[in-house]
């Protein structure tokens, strides 16, 4: 009982966060700004809309399949309409409640299919501890491709005390040895405290991702499951490019704007349900380092948002209405041979 309570008061919390922000955002505007944001969204083309619409749709219908090639090992080949329908599903949910979603398309799928629950909750499991992996991975080249804006951005940020009167041989000696003396406590307290439920949690969260990128290696076709990764991120990637061009403000970013914008606002969809109100001002305060104006970053925050969320609302709808439709001859033939 008090699991459940302190579960609800947390999503309160972040779902609280979220509509904060939302108000926060529209509400610090001036009237100048408040004006760029409604004439950004009136001189979009919408017309571009429409592929970034396709594109979203393949990243889905992609990690479903990628989600299928994970259950080929434990000898499961459900129909991919299935997998797609449940996933889209199991996205509508988590717009609510986050991780409802997670457990409900392994459970959809589990009675349309007749597959063991636990299982498929397993391969949720995997599937995203590998896309952290990848997200990290995602961050660290992004970060790599634009080290000078980064570089420049964290230097403005940062207050400097006295600039330039220690030498870099002696800045870079320090940060090597804060380094290694975080590694050396860190290793220490693990090692003291190994009974901390905190500190165990940790410590299995680490290991279970080294599980989730080994069990990779027992897939039959690992290949395609690495194209289909590569496939999803490059479709994500693609929708905010493509985006871009939609609005005139942003219309002349780059594919290395579009990278930093999509690993902030992944980031963004992990703090509140759905992204609401945290993904339109991550992507605010991103697109702010490429001197794009906040009234139009927050504009195309909310206008990428807006057709995300849309497509899962619609799709994730549409998919919990067809799939009882769809299966409904194979319920149909269960029953008669159970007669």
């Amino acid at each position: 009982m008090v699991k459940k309570i302190l579960s609800l008061l947390k999503y309160v919390v972040f779902l609280g966060g979220g509509l904060l922000l939302v108000w926060w955002q529209l509400h610090s505007m001036t009237d100048e700004q408040e004006i760029q944001f409604i004439n950004a969204f009136k001189s979009a083309n919408y017309i571009l809309i429409i592929p970034v619409v396709l594109i979203n749709l393949l990243s889905h219908l992609s990690r479903s399949m990628r989600w299928k090639l994970l259950m080929e090992p434990l000898g499961y080949n459900p129909s991919l309409k299935n997998v797609f329908g449940a996933t889209m599903v199991g996205y509508l949910a988590n717009s609510a409640v986050p991780r409802l979603g997670e457990v409900l398309k392994c459970t959809l799928l589990a009675k349309y299919e007749k597959l063991p629950t636990d299982k498929l909750i397993g391969t949720i499991l995997i599937e995203r501890t590998f896309d952290l992996i990848t997200y990290f991975i995602f961050i660290f080249f992004t970060v790599i491709i634009q080290i000078d804006i980064v570089g420049n951005f964290v230097k403005n940020k940062l207050v400097v005390a006295s600039e330039g009167a220690i030498p870099w041989w002696l800045k870079l000696f320090l940060v090597i040895l804060i380094i290694a003396m975080i590694i050396f406590i860190v290793k220490k307290i693990f090692a003291s405290y190994s009974n901390n439920k905190t500190l165990a949690a940790i410590k299995r969260f680490f290991e279970g991702m080294g599980k989730g990128f080994a069990a990779i290696k027992n897939l039959k076709d690992r290949r395609a499951f690495i194209l289909h990764t590569i496939f999803i991120w490059s479709m994500y990637l693609l929708q905010i490019y493509i985006g871009f061009k939609a609005m005139e403000a942003t219309a002349e970013l780059t594919l290395k704007a579009a990278c930093s914008v999509l690993s902030l606002s992944t980031l963004a969809m992990i703090l509140t349900p759905g992204g609401i109100g945290s993904f339109p001002f991550f992507v605010m305060e991103t697109l702010g380092i490429y001197g794009i104006a906040n009234s139009q970053g927050n504009a195309f925050g909310w206008l990428i948002w807006g057709v995300s969320t849309g497509i899962i609302i619609i799709v994730g709808l549409t998919s919990l209405l067809l799939l009882p439709y769809i299966n409904k001859n194979k319920n149909a033939v269960n029953i008669s041979n159970t007669e």
